[in-house]
């Protein structure tokens, strides 16, 4: 008898966890590109477990990194459903990023669709004859309010292309199948498919580094995978830890501009940048821009940007936090990293500070402003306008992010710097809090740190005050003429010698 009662309870267990199992939601893509010339991948979307006589699916307006609207809803075309049975379902557009499917109570159902690709652009999605690049918030629908839905991806190359590279993780005995935990990892690993290059491989504490792409070019290997190593290990000892387990740079090709994601990065890339000195420091600073992004907006972030609202995307007041002092650690890697010069060092940032002072705009639009009003503005500011009235995180941020090392290091005596103040807010809120922070947080983490109030510095966030380019600079034994070149003081006391000293990584 007892024996019997533990059967039957093995029994009803195996049955109501196969009932569960057979309940749960499960999403699975297949992407094909049979005819490339055509521009446009056709997707089989399988989504089983669906509760409801009703499902909406969506597809996000905009791309996190790029903070403009794409609407890539406008290039879905032929989309059709079907159960399990191969039976047609009714559909319609409620809005116009939502597909709202009449289920008819099915629990399982297959949705066709095709994406239509125009524009080489790392933000988008594009095929040609030559590669196809995924973009994925362009091509992937997600079930209304199920984001935490894990997914798996199985890319099928067009029959002439033998590799897919992404920062996705694979399913192991699977050719190209690829698997996220949920939509906001998916949709961050974007995915190159063709007949790629991949540079010799290396690590840095452990953690494997590839760099692989399309149409690479010819270029001094060797030496490009030597700076890119400095490049991750320079901008991993600032910060004193890797968050990853495998990164990948992978390069589109033409392309324009790159984003950055939490374990690879997209780059438009062309080996023949590198053959002169000025065009090999404009790319590596690039890379080294987006591989730091890994750190500054995908973890060390506004509260803002997360989670996700990829229906009408996440405005914030501190990209010049995100962006502006990304900038400011690109020229500070290469630096300290020994690929550039004291003298490159301070003409990226006297070109900012031209930029930025050269324009009308200065006289209207904040930093705070700027980076709100991106999503209206651009990046870049209005440019167009007969006065223009608005002005470039990416210039004024570097900048000022540079202000307030000087002033940090100056109130401290060169005990701390605007390192600590990433490192604390990386510790403080990515590790322990597990969120972004706020504009207060901020401000405290950087006054805390500085042991003074920076009312000053923090002016120049919040109105359009002129920077005291002579007080902050002369901390470090510089100076800054009318052309805003910048130089070195000849005459300066130990404080100022030392902040400058380590300022360089000298």
């Amino acid at each position: 008898m007892r024996k019997y009662s533990v059967r039957l309870i093995v029994v009803c267990l195996t049955c109501s966890c196969f009932s569960l199992m057979s309940a749960a939601q499960s999403i699975s893509f297949t992407v094909s590109m049979d005819n490339p010339a055509s521009h446009n991948f056709r997707v089989r979307m399988q989504y089983s477990g669906i509760k409801g006589a009703t499902q909406d699916l969506k597809m996000p307006v905009w791309t996190p990194g790029y903070y403009q609207r794409l609407d890539f809803a406008n290039n879905l075309d032929s989309f059709t459903v079907t159960d399990a049975n191969a039976k047609q379902l009714a559909w319609e557009k409620p809005d116009g990023n939502t597909w709202r499917v009449q289920t008819n109570n099915a629990t399982a159902v297959t949705i066709n669709y095709v994406i239509k690709t125009t524009r080489a652009f790392v933000a988008t999605p594009y095929l040609d004859e030559k590669r196809g690049y995924i973009a994925p918030t362009g091509v992937f629908l997600h079930p209304a309010g199920r984001l935490q839905q894990a997914v798996q991806v199985v890319v099928k190359p067009y029959a002439e292309w033998k590799h897919v590279t992404t920062g996705l993780d694979y399913v192991k005995g699977k050719a190209f199948t690829y698997t996220a935990p949920d939509y906001d990892i998916l949709y961050d690993c974007p995915i190159l498919v063709g007949n790629l290059e991949e540079l010799p491989s290396f690590k840095v504490s452990g953690i494997p580094h590839r760099f692989i792409g399309f149409n690479l070019g010819e270029f001094d290997k060797v030496q490009f995978v030597s700076d890119l190593k400095k490049i991750v290990e320079t901008g991993s000892a600032l910060i004193g830890d890797i968050p990853y387990k495998h990164y990948t740079f992978i390069a589109i090709g033409p392309g324009q501009g790159g984003i950055e994601h939490s374990n690879s990065t997209t780059i438009s890339f062309n080996g023949a940048g590198l053959s002169n000195p000025q065009g090999r420091l404009r790319l590596l600073n690039f890379i080294a821009h987006e591989h730091f992004h890994h750190y500054n907006v995908k973890r060390i972030r506004p509260i803002e940007l997360g989670p996700f609202n990829y229906d009408s995307g996440n405005r914030t007041k501190m990209l010049w936090v995100s962006e502006g002092l990304t900038v400011y650690y690109e020229y500070i890697i290469l630096k300290r990293g020994g690929i550039s010069k004291e003298e490159d060092l301070l003409n990226n940032f006297s070109s900012n500070m031209k930029a930025f002072e050269t324009k009308t705009g200065k006289l209207y639009q904040t930093l705070a402003e700027a980076s709100y009003e991106t999503w209206r503005d651009g990046p870049f500011g209005r440019t167009n306008d007969t006065v223009v009235r608005t002005i470039s995180y990416y210039d004024k941020g570097p900048v000022v992010g540079m202000l307030f090392d000087f002033a940090i290091r100056h109130e401290t005596k060169n005990k701390k710097s605007l390192d600590d103040v990433m490192r604390r807010l990386y510790r403080e809120f990515y590790q322990q809090k597990k969120r972004g922070f706020t504009e207060k947080e901020l401000r405290d983490v950087i006054e805390s740190t500085a042991g003074a109030k920076l009312d000053e510095l923090f002016d120049y966030i919040y109105t359009t005050k002129e920077l005291n380019y002579a007080k902050y600079m002369s901390y470090a034994g510089l100076q800054v003429d009318s052309s805003y070149k910048i130089t070195r003081i000849q005459n300066t006391d130990a404080l100022q010698a030392e902040i400058l000293k380590s300022w360089l990584g000298d």
